[in-house]
């Protein structure tokens, strides 16, 4: 099946799996990926950007195809370490990372410096937007009105 998102991420199938808390290891995004979808390793889930960059490494020797690791940027006092959260998904060559909660504005740029230009979204459409405004698909969260306005490119072609 192609689409624009399937093409997007170079996958199969347009199927994304979300990041998913205390579930989203590497066994379930390299399952995911390998059948054909997008695999998503979720962040937050390792206690540690080491533990985190363990988890990419796993991934890969689970599969070659692409995944991506889900960041949520969260509302509380003490913040994880998201410098090194983002550093190890640079390290660990993943190209695709999805972001929920607040606002990751700030942690962009390493990503894009790296190389990372394709993020999911809660809202995949969002990142058509971006891209027919000649953007980057970074996108940090997705709207309503841009899954609306894209819902017939994510049909098959």
């Amino acid at each position: 099946m192609k689409t624009k998102i399937t093409e997007l991420f170079g996958i199969e199938h347009p199927i994304i799996q979300g990041g998913m808390h205390y579930v989203g290891f590497a066994e379930l995004a390299a399952a995911v990926s390998n059948a054909g979808g997008l695999g998503i390793i979720t962040g937050l889930t390792q206690k540690t950007p080491a533990d985190l960059a363990n988890e990419i490494a796993r991934c890969h020797d689970m599969t070659d195809k692409p995944f991506g690791v889900n960041i949520t940027f969260l509302p509380i006092v003490q913040s994880p370490d998201y410098p090194g959260y983002v550093q190890a998904i640079i390290d660990g060559g993943v190209k695709i990372v999805e972001t929920a909660g607040n606002n990751p504005q700030e942690y962009l740029p390493p990503l894009k410096d790296a190389g990372i230009t394709g993020a999911a979204a809660e809202v995949l459409a969002c990142a058509l937007t971006r891209i027919d405004a000649g953007q980057p698909p970074l996108v940090p969260r997705g709207r309503r009105r841009c899954r609306r306005r894209y819902q017939e490119q994510l049909r098959p072609q």
